[in-house]
């Protein structure tokens, strides 16, 4: 689900042009939903199409919907666009489709949300779900040429968006490589990380490198050197699951976290500091990082906490969108840009480390395709691989991201508020 956007809308192939750059792919056997605050659109949600139409399956279906557009708590009504290819055969109208919409009419009534209006989306042909007028509606459907060509999809093109086809984030040109003697170089960095990483001090010293890399004007590559530490960095599982949390969070929760784990296991001494490569050391300060507004271009701050607040934080609280209130969007954003460039080395755990995240922000934006799309990269990269095991199975089962159910702290592609 994801939040805001502001645009003006005046006919149906304006808010059928405007999902697709909502969502940042032309869905496919997809159901989306797109709340309504009066004349204000709200929160957009996409969802595949049932398996099966069986009134039981449909059923389950509708409240699954019902439950996840209830999070849009100043909502008073919905919108329902149908993407699929199945029926266009048959006149554009088929009798599951129609069936799944009166499933879902009374669940979203129940919830208190009209049901403004609807629609069925194909390959070729649009038409209204509840128009039977032949001369306005007629069959198959009109072209979906007026959906690509309306005023409002001109529009978003011009800002810079752009509609995939399918949900690959990875450019081809961006295939990763094979260096086997940046591979050696990232090896013998993570055993040196290995013999240090239940040092409180060490973990520090590295989330004070990933901090400055987040928050400065970093370069636009990364020598070969700091990009082997950052990569070896994430083959700790408690420090990638650390730099994560920092992202999202900030410091003292990652580290309140650690603590209530108790990943720190000795006193420190001299040895446990971390030696840093110079092309990290050489980053701008974190004090040089602009003051973030809300949305894609910057974010609340997590609320300051104390010892004793940030000591029963769980970073799992952090992973499901739960806590904070309100994540730091320029910080993630920040990693996930990070992140593809760091991918682009290949080298099994590291890499799949780094599509791993990058899916879990997808997730956390509302874009579980792309999550998807990412995890199954990381799996193929290696198999089993854990955290990408249990991110997959959480975006399978449909769950949203507790951020991306509020208004007030989901992602925003474009900004603003949706008019």
């Amino acid at each position: 689900m994801t939040a805001d956007n502001r645009v003006t809308i005046s006919r149906p192939e304006d808010i059928l042009g405007f999902i697709p750059h909502a969502l940042g792919l032309w869905p496919k056997e997809s159901l989306v939903a797109i709340t309504l605050r009066g004349q204000t659109l709200g929160a957009t949600l996409r969802v595949d199409l049932p398996p099966g139409r069986s009134e039981r399956v449909l059923a389950a279906y509708s409240r699954r919907i019902g439950e996840y557009l209830e999070a849009d708590h100043d909502a008073d009504g919905v919108l329902l666009a149908f993407f699929s290819d199945d029926g266009w055969d048959h006149g554009g109208v088929v009798q599951h489709k129609l069936r799944l919409l009166e499933a879902l009419e009374p669940v979203l009534a129940h919830r208190g949300l009209a049901l403004r209006d609807a629609w069925f989306i194909g390959s070729d042909y649009w038409r209204s779900a509840f128009c039977t007028d032949l001369e306005c509606c007629p069959l198959p459907g009109r072209p979906v040429d007026q959906i690509l060509d309306s005023r409002l999809n001109a529009e978003m093109v011009f800002r810079g968006s752009n509609v995939r086809e399918s949900p690959g984030l990875v450019d081809p040109a961006d295939q990763p490589v094979l260096d086997p003697e940046f591979m050696s170089a990232e090896g013998a960095m993570l055993e040196e990380l290995l013999g240090r990483w239940r040092s409180r001090k060490a973990f520090e010293e590295m989330l004070d490198v990933w901090t400055k890399v987040l928050d400065s004007s970093r370069p636009e590559e990364f020598d070969g050197e700091a990009a082997a530490f950052l990569r070896a960095s994430l083959r700790v599982p408690a420090w990638r699951d650390a730099v994560v949390v920092l992202a999202a969070a900030g410091k003292d929760v990652a580290c309140g976290g650690a603590e209530a784990f108790g990943f720190f296991g000795h006193e420190d001494d001299e040895e446990d500091a971390l030696v840093i490569p110079p092309g990290l050391r050489s980053l701008a300060p974190a004090a040089a990082r602009p003051p973030g507004g809300k949305g894609s271009a910057g974010s609340k701050e997590a609320p300051r906490t104390s010892a004793t607040d940030v000591s029963v934080l769980r970073y799992g609280d952090v992973l499901l969108g739960l806590y904070p209130e309100n994540p730091d969007w320029n910080r993630l954003t920040s990693l996930d840009q990070v992140l593809a460039m760091l991918s682009r080395h290949s080298g099994g755990e590291a890499r799949a480390a780094t599509l791993t995240i990058r899916g879990w922000i997808q997730w956390c934006r509302g874009s579980g395709s792309f999550a998807h799309e990412l995890l199954s990269q990381a799996d193929a990269e290696q198999q089993g691989y854990r955290l990408a095991e249990l991110l997959a199975e959480v975006v399978r089962r449909g769950t949203v991201c507790g951020w991306a159910k509020s208004k007030s702290s989901a992602w925003r592609k474009f900004g603003g508020a949706a008019a």
